[in-house]
């Protein structure tokens, strides 16, 4: 096989807003944070032991809105894109590294029922829970980079 090979599945809750940067002639990206847990049994002592990834997540353009709209701190999504990693001169002149998934589809698994009894005021903010939208969607919370819609009216 002489082909390679970067892609990136992930389940996990956002650890902060949706952060948008924009920049001239309208596009904008997109940044947050989201945590992955694994969970095991320690063989030695017999508890439960639970371990948390941090992943910096990368969103463009219209999906930028979307996530910024629609999500907030410890909602559940699924990410799917490529590993990136960036490097910039530091004010201390040491040259510094972060990996980033840059996103190119995305599912929102968090609805508005799940965080209803939580926070009642920001269910507005939410994703609509697919199959009970009461208008037609064309993307339930779902979004894809591959084919950017040129049309700025939003379906939901």
């Amino acid at each position: 096989m002489s082909g390679t090979l970067n892609k990136v599945m992930l389940i996990g809750h956002l650890g902060d807003e949706v952060k948008l940067h924009y920049f001239e002639g309208g596009n904008c990206i997109g940044r947050f944070p989201i945590a992955t847990n694994e969970t095991y049994t320690n063989k030695q002592t017999g508890e439960r032991v639970t371990t948390t990834e941090w992943h910096n997540i990368v969103v463009r353009n219209k999906a930028a809105e979307i996530c910024e709209k629609y999500l907030s701190k410890g909602d559940k999504i699924y990410v799917e894109g490529r590993l990136k990693t960036r490097q910039w001169q530091g004010e201390d002149g040491q040259t510094k590294y972060t990996t980033e998934i840059h996103v190119q589809d995305f599912t929102f698994l968090t609805s508005k029922q799940d965080t209803a009894h939580e926070e009642a005021p920001k269910t507005q903010k939410r994703a609509p829970e697919p199959g009970k939208a009461s208008r037609p969607q064309k993307a339930e919370p779902t979004g894809s980079l591959a084919a950017p819609e040129e049309d700025d009216d939003l379906p939901f």
